[in-house]
Protein backbone atom coordinates (compact mmCIF):
# COMPACT_ATOMS: atom_id res chain seq x y z
CA UNK A 1 0.00 0.00 0.00
CA UNK A 2 2.81 2.01 1.15
CA UNK A 3 4.41 1.54 -2.17
CA UNK A 4 1.12 2.87 -4.48
CA UNK A 5 0.95 5.60 -2.49
CA UNK A 6 4.70 6.91 -3.09
CA UNK A 7 4.33 5.97 -6.61
CA UNK A 8 1.08 8.09 -7.35
CA UNK A 9 2.89 10.86 -5.55
CA UNK A 10 5.98 10.37 -7.80
CA UNK A 11 4.05 10.37 -10.66
CA UNK A 12 2.22 13.69 -9.67
CA UNK A 13 4.92 15.43 -8.61
CA UNK A 14 6.43 14.63 -12.46
CA UNK A 15 3.38 15.86 -14.13
CA UNK A 16 4.04 18.75 -12.58
CA UNK A 17 7.24 19.35 -13.37
CA UNK A 18 7.24 19.11 -16.53
CA UNK A 19 3.91 21.23 -16.70
CA UNK A 20 6.26 23.96 -14.93
CA UNK A 21 8.50 23.95 -18.03
CA UNK A 22 5.80 24.09 -20.33
CA UNK A 23 5.13 27.51 -18.94
CA UNK A 24 8.36 29.50 -20.07
CA UNK A 25 9.74 32.13 -21.53
CA UNK A 26 12.39 31.84 -24.25
CA UNK A 27 14.57 34.31 -25.81
CA UNK A 28 15.33 34.07 -29.86
CA UNK A 29 17.68 36.76 -30.90
CA UNK A 30 17.34 37.75 -34.66
CA UNK A 31 21.10 37.55 -34.46
CA UNK A 32 23.62 36.82 -31.36
CA UNK A 33 25.88 38.88 -33.49
CA UNK A 34 26.36 42.58 -34.80
CA UNK A 35 29.20 43.19 -37.07
CA UNK A 36 29.57 47.14 -36.93
CA UNK A 37 32.14 46.47 -39.83
CA UNK A 38 34.75 49.30 -40.18
CA UNK A 39 33.59 52.72 -38.80
CA UNK A 40 34.95 55.99 -38.74
CA UNK A 41 36.46 57.28 -35.75
CA UNK A 42 33.35 59.53 -33.76
CA UNK A 43 29.99 57.73 -35.97
CA UNK A 44 27.14 56.96 -34.38
CA UNK A 45 27.85 53.83 -32.39
CA UNK A 46 24.39 52.86 -31.30
CA UNK A 47 23.33 49.32 -32.62
CA UNK A 48 19.92 47.01 -31.87
CA UNK A 49 19.77 43.37 -30.65
CA UNK A 50 15.98 42.31 -31.98
CA UNK A 51 14.96 39.08 -29.71
CA UNK A 52 11.49 37.51 -29.86
CA UNK A 53 9.39 35.96 -27.00
CA UNK A 54 9.02 32.56 -28.15
CA UNK A 55 8.00 31.15 -25.18
CA UNK A 56 4.39 31.19 -23.54
CA UNK A 57 4.96 33.20 -20.23
CA UNK A 58 6.38 36.93 -19.86
CA UNK A 59 10.10 37.13 -20.71
CA UNK A 60 11.47 39.64 -18.14
CA UNK A 61 14.99 40.83 -19.03
CA UNK A 62 16.19 41.25 -14.85
CA UNK A 63 20.15 42.83 -16.13
CA UNK A 64 22.33 43.77 -19.23
CA UNK A 65 26.13 44.05 -18.82
CA UNK A 66 29.13 44.78 -20.87
CA UNK A 67 32.45 43.45 -20.79
CA UNK A 68 34.07 47.00 -20.58
CA UNK A 69 32.98 50.21 -19.68
CA UNK A 70 33.50 51.71 -23.41
CA UNK A 71 29.93 49.12 -24.07
CA UNK A 72 27.24 50.68 -22.77
CA UNK A 73 23.83 48.41 -22.78
CA UNK A 74 20.38 48.85 -22.16
CA UNK A 75 17.70 46.69 -21.81
CA UNK A 76 13.89 47.25 -21.73
CA UNK A 77 12.38 47.56 -18.55
CA UNK A 78 8.64 45.95 -19.38
CA UNK A 79 8.14 42.42 -19.55
CA UNK A 80 7.54 40.85 -23.39
CA UNK A 81 4.53 38.78 -23.90
CA UNK A 82 4.37 35.57 -25.55
CA UNK A 83 5.02 36.33 -29.14
CA UNK A 84 5.89 40.03 -28.79
CA UNK A 85 9.37 41.51 -29.86
CA UNK A 86 11.86 43.68 -28.28
CA UNK A 87 15.18 45.12 -28.33
CA UNK A 88 18.60 45.40 -26.56
CA UNK A 89 20.14 49.44 -27.50
CA UNK A 90 23.95 48.96 -27.29
CA UNK A 91 26.42 51.79 -27.94
CA UNK A 92 29.87 51.64 -28.20
CA UNK A 93 32.12 54.51 -27.56
CA UNK A 94 33.48 55.35 -31.45
CA UNK A 95 36.00 57.37 -30.09
CA UNK A 96 38.31 54.86 -29.33
CA UNK A 97 40.49 53.40 -32.59
CA UNK A 98 41.29 50.00 -33.27
CA UNK A 99 39.40 46.50 -33.16
CA UNK A 100 35.79 45.80 -31.47
CA UNK A 101 35.37 42.73 -29.90
CA UNK A 102 32.92 42.90 -26.84
CA UNK A 103 30.36 40.98 -25.04
CA UNK A 104 26.88 41.45 -23.53
CA UNK A 105 25.65 39.52 -21.17
CA UNK A 106 21.92 39.03 -20.83
CA UNK A 107 20.51 37.39 -18.24
CA UNK A 108 16.11 36.76 -18.25
CA UNK A 109 13.60 34.44 -16.81
CA UNK A 110 14.14 32.54 -19.91
CA UNK A 111 14.60 28.80 -20.27
CA UNK A 112 18.66 29.65 -21.32
CA UNK A 113 18.46 32.36 -18.11
CA UNK A 114 22.16 33.98 -19.60
CA UNK A 115 22.72 34.67 -23.25
CA UNK A 116 26.16 35.93 -24.11
CA UNK A 117 25.75 38.36 -27.44
CA UNK A 118 28.57 39.85 -29.45
CA UNK A 119 29.72 43.19 -31.19
CA UNK A 120 32.72 43.33 -33.54
CA UNK A 121 34.05 45.84 -35.77
CA UNK A 122 37.07 48.07 -36.30
CA UNK A 123 36.83 51.81 -35.65
CA UNK A 124 39.14 53.74 -37.94
CA UNK A 125 40.83 56.77 -37.52
CA UNK A 126 39.36 59.69 -40.25
CA UNK A 127 42.57 61.86 -39.42
CA UNK A 128 44.67 62.55 -42.52
CA UNK A 129 46.69 59.21 -42.45
CA UNK A 130 50.03 58.53 -41.55
CA UNK A 131 52.82 59.87 -43.52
Amino acid sequence: MMKKIVLVLFVGLLGLSVTAQDTAAKIEFKSETVDYGEIAKGSDGIRIFEFTNTGNAPLIISKVSSSCGCTIPKKPEDPILPGKSGEIQVKYDTNRVGPIRKAITVISNADTPTKVLKIKGEVKDSGTGTK
